[in-house]
């Protein structure tokens, strides 16, 4: 069993609902959502451009996949879970847009955000007692995938290469896009798909407690929580009780 922490808004917020439809998955139900019609895709290439990311649920990623430490249990992450969450205050990104990340399509801040990596960075940082160690197969795997020095240096002390100075937000819409026409595709559908949440001021007030219950499972939303604040109806920010 892993955990993660992951910025998501709501499961009604509109932005929630249309990264669901375009994933194909809603991570608070684990329910499987029926994905848009793109002009030029067949529906089982689209469902195959968008089977990575549809199994982490649309998100972005504050603190990596983990694997709990033998002296904590979910009861003791999900206490501290809540009380950064309460700590920590909620801020605006000027806005949000379509981007090409390497070789995938992300929605990524339209301008940077110092509060962003203030909150990635405190959501490491507090929540790194929490890890179990990165075992030599998980290392492994990273380095394969290539890194710099920076990032291995990153990856043994946080079991993660992207963090701080090499953490980038971003909301993942694609796995590799290997063809150049077909990328150029999945670009202009999801600029046109997403045109409703980006170019605007998106209001970032929520993290989400992640879990993955089995090797190779989907993550759903085990909490979410508000920033900034002790909600009056705590109870009912929680998905799982």
């Amino acid at each position: 069993m892993r955990y993660a922490i992951y910025y998501t808004a709501p499961a009604d917020h509109p932005l929630t609902q249309l990264g669901a439809r375009w994933l194909g998955r809603d991570a608070f139900s684990g329910e499987h959502v029926v994905q848009p019609r793109l002009e030029g895709l067949t529906e089982s290439r689209f469902d195959a451009l968008t089977a990575e990311p549809r199994r982490y649920g649309f998100h972005a990623t504050m603190k990596p996949p983990f694997v709990l430490a033998q002296d904590f249990n979910e009861t003791d992450l999900r206490e501290a879970f809540k009380a950064f969450c309460e700590r920590m205050p909620a801020f605006d990104v000027p806005g949000l847009a379509v981007t090409r990340l390497g070789a995938f399509l992300a929605l990524t801040p339209s301008a940077p955000v110092e509060a962003l990596d203030v909150l990635a960075a405190s959501c490491v940082e507090t929540f790194d007692a929490f890890r179990a160690p990165l075992t030599r197969a998980d290392r492994a795997r990273r380095l394969a995938g290539g890194l710099t020095a920076r990032q291995i240096e990153h990856l043994d002390r946080w079991g993660y290469p992207y963090v701080f100075d090499e953490f980038r937000f971003h909301m993942t819409l694609s796995g590799r896009l290997t063809d150049p026409a077909e990328a150029d595709l999945m670009f202009g559908h999801a600029q046109i798909f997403f045109a409703e949440a980006t170019g605007r001021p998106h209001r970032l007030a929520t993290l989400g407690l992640f879990v993955e219950p089995a090797p190779g499972a989907d993550f759903t939303v085990l909490d979410i929580r508000p920033l900034g604040r002790v909600a009056a109806e705590t109870d009912r920010s929680t998905v799982h009780g």
